[in-house]
């Protein structure tokens, strides 16, 4: 009873302070039905969580260093700024490495400077240059007969086709294939093209957006490279910090995925997810708790969850004991106007002991009537902790059909903070995950 005692005391100190310091902390939130009505514990979390700040770090993640691919350089960039914040936050940072797929990329240069980042084919030519004037032939069922030197734009090619194989045959120095969907549907991004037989030039996957812009510009001359990555490893960035009294009682996880998708520089996609878990390790790392603080970001989830799944696949027994609830964020700020639900994602749709601290933060802050769920998806880094018997969901702004009605700029490399990102929303996400993970770090043991 003692411990419990001064973790009130320290809890209620903390939130006195906060509401003292910043009395907007009990005003209306932005987008609440409603006023607040806040726990003691909520006020040091609700009051201090900026989502300003998170955007910083969103502005290197996406702006910066842009795509982040699995397993090479550039998810490596991220690593190295997502260790630094932990460390300097004076966290405890583990780097967890493990093995990746070979990667298969590629650039487009303009004439004007622009670069562009798109999927390879690792059935045509790797590790080369090569450049052109473009020629748009559409479906590729009309080719010339001479393509010497071209840079060859195919769209919406039918898997059958043999129109990139009959386009080197004919001299081009490149083929390019892009996927322009009827709407609805959403926007298209880079892939790595399969095809049935290897071709001698570079093959590319670009993204609707930049076949887009090819056919209305009509660059003169393009110029395109490929590379194979190979020998790959990813790493998962993990922080900790032990509850105040020091003794083992249990684990509370606030994660996300850092990497995305070629072509992207993934601003909601994850890089969202993971500005948040960086803000709330800022805000709650000298909070008084019962349990210890765990913040992971995982590599490779673009991949297939390979971060998280080797994480929970080295857990022992006793480990995965600990850990009583992970809350995984996944695309938390898109600004895409329907998207106004706020999603509680379990892969059963069963309440667990995540989804139900963030509905009730949710009623504690106003939010509730924007919040759905939980229903049964998966996708995500929660999915594996579900696997374990951990109690674990994703968290996400989706549209108010359902949790498969994304943004149309999902995966593509429109997903940036310019296009794709809400301050508003992002604030919400952090006031929710931050005060639901507070309130299960503080809870006294069994």
């Amino acid at each position: 009873m003692r411990r419990r005692s001064v973790l009130a005391g320290m809890a209620a100190a903390a939130g006195a302070v906060a509401l003292g310091v910043n009395p907007a902390a009990a005003a209306p939130r932005p987008g609440a039905s409603r006023p607040p009505d806040l726990h003691l514990g909520d006020y040091p979390v609700v009051g201090r969580v900026r989502a300003r700040r998170a955007m910083e770090h969103l502005r290197v993640l996406s702006d910066r260093i842009g795509p982040r691919i699995g397993g090479t350089e550039s998810e490596h960039r991220a690593r190295d700024y997502l260790a630094d914040v932990l460390r300097d936050l004076r966290y405890r940072v583990d780097l967890q490495p493990f093995a990746v797929p070979d990667k298969y990329l590629s650039t487009l240069e303009l004439p004007d400077g622009r670069r562009w980042s798109a999927g390879a084919s690792r059935f045509g030519a790797l590790g080369v240059t090569a450049r052109g004037p473009l020629v748009d032939l559409g479906d590729g069922s009309a080719l010339p007969a001479d393509l010497t030197g071209r840079v060859v734009l195919l769209v919406n090619v039918p898997g059958t086709s043999t129109a990139v194989h009959d386009a080197a045959a004919r001299g081009a120095a490149a083929v390019l294939i892009g996927r322009v969907p009827a709407p609805p549907a959403g926007k298209t991004g880079a892939f790595s093209p399969t095809l049935t037989a290897n071709v001698a030039v570079p093959v590319l996957g670009v993204a609707q957006v930049h076949v887009e812009l090819l056919r209305a510009g009509r660059p003169a001359e393009l110029t395109v490279s490929t590379t194979h990555h190979a020998s790959l490893t990813s790493y998962n960035v993990l922080a900790e910090r032990p509850g105040t009294f020091g003794r083992d009682n249990g684990v509370v996880m606030v994660t996300a995925h850092y990497d995305s998708v070629p072509g992207s520089p993934g601003a909601n996609d994850d890089g969202s997810g993971t500005a948040l878990v960086l803000e709330l390790a800022r805000v709650l790392r000298y909070l008084p708790t019962h349990r210890a603080l765990r913040f992971a970001l995982w590599g490779s989830e673009e991949q297939g969850l390979l971060g998280s799944r080797h994480y929970v696949a080295g857990l022992a027994d006793a480990d995965a004991a600990r850990i009583t609830g992970v809350f995984q964020n996944d695309m938390v700020a898109t600004s895409h106007g329907p998207a106004t639900a706020y999603w509680l994602l379990s892969v059963d749709g069963g309440d667990n002991a995540t989804t139900r601290e963030v509905g009730a933060a949710a009623k504690r802050l106003g939010y509730d009537p924007r919040v759905h769920g939980p229903v049964p998806r998966g996708s995500s880094d929660h999915v594996p902790f579900h696997e374990r018997k951990i109690a674990a969901a994703n968290f996400s702004w989706r549209g108010e059909g359902g949790p498969h009605e994304l943004e149309p700029l999902y995966h593509t490399p429109e997903d940036t903070i310019t296009a794709n990102v809400s301050v508003d929303r992002l604030q919400v996400s952090l006031e929710l995950i931050g005060a639901a993970a507070y309130r299960l770090a503080t809870y006294p043991p069994s």
